[in-house]
């Protein structure tokens, strides 16, 4: 019991506990006010330290507010400094003390206080509520399976609370996880009744909880399943293995794959198919070939993406502005990307088209496809189908055959990581076939949105869900791919580029990226417009931007020797500089063409790398026979000769040619390069503008070129690449092209300033084309038309 005197201390507020008084509290100290607080204790003879709790654990520099009226006074028993930040103490609590003033000195708290004496109530309640209090914790101390047997719990009950009731109380808030409030609630107990009262309720409620745990292990303990007595098994046949000295790694491995099957979130069919195969594998001996057959493929089971699939990001201006920093014009393809994105904004399960990306090389088919796909924030897997001519390099390998792999499909997915990848596959129209099967014909079934939810790869045998990848296809030409196949892909067509499209292109993203590549910064190199202008029409003629920037990076490597050499002022590249770098020009525009010659007329051609302009040139033979075709020409080419010759022949009168010329006299037409090869219908017109001119002995205009099938009635009928041609009639220097009237729809395609550099005319008829590529022939046309 304490005295009546009023007493300074240094406050120790603690955080999630209280001390009670006649008890041993272990504690670490580590807050500054803290360690001053025991320090100053020390300073004194007794060595009393004021430990109080504190509201709230979350106050980390408690005031008079911040704590509890009554605390416990204490005396520090014992005391360890681990090191300068850290104090080890135990104290032992006297007696209960009220708080009557709290104020900051020094850095720390120190406290007025006066006694607060401990209940001295007696009397049959108390002795009834300690006996029933005693009874639950000897309950509670067996329900928690503690580690001290329930005899010496009891010795230790007995001898603590025989003097003072209060005490039991105290010593059981202590040993149970009581929360602060509720010890607090204890400590500031008026009576004996009241604190016992107190504890037989919590430990009422702490009896309660241990009771229904304890029902809980039990039960779970007599359900015991299938799994658990399996693993038992396994266990066994663990230890009986090592007994005999066989190895267990193999039961490790096999466990190893059980726990991940487990965890695996795989479709239903396929969990149970792995089951099976693991079953098999369990009672297989790791020495025979199947075993390791097994275990691998159990191994690709569980890392292809079944379900993981990645978020999209449906946001249409970032999908713009991402297309746009990667891709210069491509307006058509840019869009129905946009409109994709905007369909799975409204419709999240819609399924994904499949596109086909065609165009000659170097336009950016490829790289379209990555920029697409992180566009969609999508993973991104490439895959180059370019002289493949085996199906199961797409279906993969049964497991019957030695060394059987999954096909590339597969294998790109888990790679890929995710079921909704963006994959491309590169080169489609290059695909081959053999003895060995047609891979074109297994890409029916992938490149179908009906069919290809359920692809089956012939190595894993198992249905794998590909209608949420977005497939994307390139070729250079639509002529080599299956009909079949062709029909199941939405075909976006990438034209070739103008050269001032070029020049952008090449100031926005080529330059800057060789000048990265070899060193150089924009202060050190000045390259012109007109420079590149220069490197753009005579080092390169093609639909696409690869040549160009191969002839950059040659010219900036140049530039870079120089700096290597010792060159410290600007290089100024001009373009007189370019020849200088590179060498003479390899391009020029056609200016032995510029005088026409009779027999000689300009046409324009669409080839895998873009437009051409094709030179056909005829001549009569005096005695010869027949028409002769040179210049490696496709049968439909050699068919548009003989069209040709026809209908000159059977317009002869009209056109003031003797009829008599086409008996006497051979043609022989010749279509310059005669190594490549040359084939389709588009050269009709220019077959007859070269015969008409032959025969007529009228030269056609230097600066028009054509296109355009023609009819044995003089009917001309629309054609293909009409961008690439009036790209490449503008490469050679030509400032006017002549083309089908039902292909006026299509020069919308042309870009704004190459329209109004060019003159077009529309021609229904032949002789419409006649009359604007020979200006000497208007007049008798005309009354030929007027006759008729």
């Amino acid at each position: 019991m304490g005295t009546d005197k009023v007493q300074i201390l240094p406050i120790l507020p603690l955080k999630s506990a209280v001390l009670f008084p006649g008890l041993l509290m272990p504690l670490s100290v580590g807050r500054d006010a803290s360690i001053k607080a025991v320090e100053a204790a020390l300073k004194t003879e007794e060595k009393e330290i004021l430990v109080v709790a504190q509201r709230s654990p979350e106050t980390d520099e408690p005031g008079q507010d911040d704590l509890y009226t009554i605390g416990t006074k204490a005396t520090i028993r014992k005391i360890s400094r681990p090191n300068s930040e850290l104090i080890e103490l135990l104290v032992m609590g006297t007696e209960r003390v009220v708080i009557t003033r709290v104020s900051r000195e020094e850095g720390l708290l120190r406290a007025k206080v006066r006694p607060l004496p401990a209940p001295q109530d007696r009397g049959t309640e108390v002795e009834a509520l300690q006996g029933a209090l005693f009874e639950l914790a000897m309950k509670a101390i067996a329900l928690a399976q503690s580690a001290q047997t329930p005899a010496e719990v009891s010795q230790m009950l007995q001898g603590g609370s025989s003097e003072e009731p209060v005490r039991l109380a105290y010593l059981l808030a202590s040993m149970f996880s009581i929360d602060v409030a509720k010890e607090q609630a204890l400590l500031e107990s008026e009576t004996t009744v009241d604190a016992l009262r107190l504890m037989h309720k919590y430990l009422s409620h702490e009896v309660q909880v241990l009771e229904i745990r304890a029902r809980i292990n039990t039960e779970a303990r007599s359900e015991i399943n299938k799994d658990q007595r399996e693993y038992m098994l396994r266990q066994q046949m663990r230890a009986i293995q090592q007994e005999l000295g066989e190895k267990g790694s193999d039961q490790d491995e096999i466990q190893q794959l059980r726990e991940k099957l487990e965890k695996a979130d795989l479709p239903e069919e396929v969990a149970k198919e792995a089951k099976r195969e693991l079953s098999r594998l369990e009672r297989l001996p790791s020495a025979q070939p199947e075993y390791q057959v097994i275990r691998t493929y159990l191994e690709y089971v569980l890392e292809l993406p079944w379900k993981t699939t990645t978020e999209d990001n449906l946001s249409i201006s970032n999908a713009r502005t991402i297309l746009d920093e990667d891709h210069f014009g491509l307006k058509e393809v840019k869009e129905r990307i946009l409109e994709q994105l905007a369909v799975l904004k409204m419709n999240p399960s819609a399924k994904a088209p499949i596109l086909c990306f065609v165009g000659p090389p170097g336009v950016g088919k490829t790289s379209l496809g990555q920029s697409i796909a992180r566009a969609l924030g999508r993973k991104f897997e490439r895959m180059s189908l370019g002289g493949m001519h085996d199906e199961s390099e797409l279906r993969g390998h049964r497991r019957t055959y030695i060394g059987a792999m999954p096909g590339r499909l597969v294998t790109a997915m888990r790679r890929a990581g995710s079921k909704n990848p963006v994959l491309l596959l590169d080169e489609i129209d290059k695909l081959g076939r053999d003895f060995r099967g047609d891979p074109a014909a297994a890409l029916l079934e992938v490149l179908d949105p009906e069919q290809n939810k359920t692809f089956r790869d012939n190595y894993l045998d198992l249905p794998f869900d590909l209608s949420q990848a977005l497939f994307i296809t390139t070729a250079n030409t639509l002529d080599t791919i299956p009909r079949p196949l062709l029909d199941r892909m939405e075909i976006l067509r990438l034209s070739g580029y103008a050269e001032e499209e070029k020049l952008d292109i090449a100031k926005r993203y080529i330059v800057p990226k060789k000048m990265a590549d070899v060193g150089l910064t924009a202060e050190q190199v000045k390259l012109s417009d007109e420079a590149l202008s220069a490197v753009i029409k005579g080092y390169t003629r093609e639909a696409g931007l690869r040549r160009l920037e191969q002839a950059v990076g040659r010219l900036l490597r140049k530039v870079a020797l120089l700096f290597a050499e010792g060159r410290t002022e600007v290089a100024e590249v001009t373009p007189e500089m370019v020849s200088e770098l590179l060498g003479p020009e390899p391009f020029q525009q056609e200016t032995m063409r510029r005088r026409m010659p009779a027999g000689v007329a300009a046409g324009l051609a669409w080839t895998e790398a873009g437009g051409d302009v094709l030179y056909i040139e005829a001549t009569r033979l005096p005695a010869g026979k027949g028409l002769t075709l040179t210049g490696q020409l496709g049968d439909v080419m050699k068919e548009s000769a003989q069209t040709a010759r026809s209908f000159v022949w059977s317009r002869a009168g009209a056109l003031g040619i003797a009829p008599e010329a086409f008996k006497e006299d051979g043609v022989h037409v010749h279509v310059p390069a005669g190594a490549i090869p040359k084939d389709g219908p588009s050269a009709g017109v220019t077959m007859v503008v070269a015969m008409t001119s032959l025969h007529t002995g009228l030269p056609m205009r230097n600066d028009t070129a054509m296109t355009g099938e023609v009819t044995l009635t003089g009917l001309v009928l629309p054609i293909g690449g009409v961008k690439e041609k009036v790209l490449a009639a503008r490469r050679a220097g030509l400032t006017r092209v002549i083309l089908p009237a039902a292909n006026r729809k299509d020069v919308r395609e042309i870009p704004e300033n190459v329209r109004k550099e060019m003159t077009f005319v529309f021609a229904e008829r032949i002789e419409e084309v006649l009359e604007a590529a020979i200006p000497a022939l208007q007049h008798s046309l005309t009354l030929e038309t007027a006759a008729a």
